[in-house]
């Protein structure tokens, strides 16, 4: 038997930066997100020789282990050995000779929550393969936890629950990682015309989000009034752009992306740099009438809404910069598992 599993990555759309602690537990953040047809993926498969096979497959990383409870967090797979030292110390694994293996299709660091969806996938692969009682609330907030606190991993809490639940959601997150997830009914047509005019853009660059996060939370824990004004604007960005989405007026959009990258700009320093501004004005000349970085900035992706047809002459605009246009469709679903033979 083999157990696998799926999860899609995400658009953040807006709020992007308020799901961050302290900033959440102290004023409650709101965040829009879209799950697309990107995936993180994982699969388990017994094995005959004995111990514990673990690769990715997309980074050509693999690591070999005899059978122990817990694998060293030593910098290579440690999101793979997260899950695993965790599952083990909670539930007990069997003790069977297995091959883990993941396949992410965005790179690490791109900004559409890559890190915190692999470990959802993860985390499926083993509720398949021990049929763990375990609901999309509870996987999301054990994905979290791992990320977080047991591998020390800084960071906000969208991306987990973007991955378990799938769809657009409209996000609120609260003192002690309280997250209530609002799954919003946006006519097809809407969600049509959205996917049509948004162009997802990898700039060819990662970056270590980490430190961008950091810098943020301390801001918010040092007062700084700058910072902690523009994550405010940042939420009620999340719930224009809601508002704009469940109405259909799609003619907002732009503008609401563009309210918000200002803002985001005013979060912490490296979230935008020289070749990001110029690609966002070449971008807007071209037609585009706004856009946000993925993820906590610094490089990664990047999306912009092109109305009227004008994502055509963006795309050939961007493609004098070296990155690369990402085709995707929205997709309704998260977390998927199932066992093959």
């Amino acid at each position: 038997m083999i157990y696998r599993s799926k999860a899609p990555l995400r658009l953040g759309l807006a709020g992007g930066g308020t799901d961050v602690s302290p900033y959440s537990d102290e004023f409650g953040g709101a965040i829009l997100n879209a799950t697309i047809s990107l995936f993180a993926a994982a699969s388990i498969e017994p094995i005959e020789e004995n111990g514990i096979i673990i690769q990715a497959l997309d980074r050509k990383e693999e690591q070999r282990f005899e059978w122990m409870n817990q694998l060293p967090i030593d910098g290579t797979l440690d999101l793979v050995k997260g899950v695993y030292n965790r599952i083990q110390k909670d539930y007990g694994l069997p003790l069977t000779n297995f091959r883990l293996s993941t396949f992410v299709d965005a790179p690490a660091g791109s900004g559409l929550g890559t890190s915190s969806t692999l470990v959802v996938a993860i985390i499926g692969a083993f509720v398949e393969m021990l049929k763990l009682p375990l609901g999309d609330y509870d996987i999301a907030h054990y994905a979290y936890d791992i990320e977080r606190n047991d591998l020390g991993l800084a960071g906000g809490k969208q991306d987990q629950y973007a991955a378990t639940f799938g769809g657009v959601n409209f996000m609120e997150f609260y003192d002690g990682d309280k997250v209530i997830v609002n799954p919003l009914r946006i006519r097809q047509e809407y969600l049509n015309e959205l996917e049509n005019n948004l162009v997802l853009y990898y700039t060819s660059s990662s970056r270590e989000s980490a430190t961008i996060i950091k810098e943020q939370q301390k801001n918010v824990t040092e007062k700084d009034a700058k910072s902690i004004e523009a994550m405010h604007h940042l939420k009620e960005q999340s719930r224009m752009m809601k508002e704009a989405l469940l109405k259909g007026r799609l003619h907002e959009i732009g503008e609401i992306l563009d309210y918000g990258f200002e803002q985001k700009r005013k979060m912490a320093h490296n979230i935008s740099n020289s070749l990001i501004e110029e690609m966002y004005s070449a971008a807007k000349k071209a037609g585009a009438t706004g856009g946000k970085i993925s993820g906590a900035g610094g490089g990664g992706f990047m999306t912009f809404y092109c109305p009227d047809n004008t994502r055509y002459k963006v795309i050939d605009t961007l493609n004098t910069f070296g990155g690369v246009i990402r085709p995707y469709q929205f997709t309704l679903h998260g977390l998927t598992t199932w066992t093959t033979l």
